[in-house]
């Protein structure tokens, strides 16, 4: 049940940050849901790779360079999934990175007081 909560709240932080950041487009709720599984697939494969190759560069950031791998495997997504999901730029995908973290860490708040 959890699962399918994150699949749903991660969708619907993609269809936010798509309404505020320009050069961010979805085709409905239905690629939201399609573009959600496809980011999460590759952040827990290429993005933990990167990650783990960048650490030390991140931690010289202070973890902002973080925000740069998350906006390549948004890249990454994007060019997978055209047309339903593209991001046009890396501007785009890195306003994308971090506004969608922020989306994401208030949509799990909220549902973890509705759900307790």
């Amino acid at each position: 049940m959890r699962l399918l909560l994150n699949w749903l709240l991660s969708a619907i932080a993609l269809l936010i940050v798509s309404y505020i950041v320009p050069g961010f487009h979805l085709e409905g709720f239905k690629a939201a849901l399609i573009a959600a599984i496809v980011v999460g697939l590759i952040n827990a494969t290429l993005g933990f790779l990167l990650k783990l190759v960048t650490l030390p560069l991140t931690l010289l950031t202070l973890g902002v360079f973080w925000w740069v791998v998350n906006a390549l495997m948004l890249m990454v997504a994007s060019s997978l999934l055209k047309p339903g999901f593209e991001v046009s730029g890396f501007f785009a995908a890195f306003l994308g990175a971090i506004l969608l973290s922020l989306v994401n860490v208030v949509l799990r708040k909220l549902a973890s007081e509705v759900t307790n």
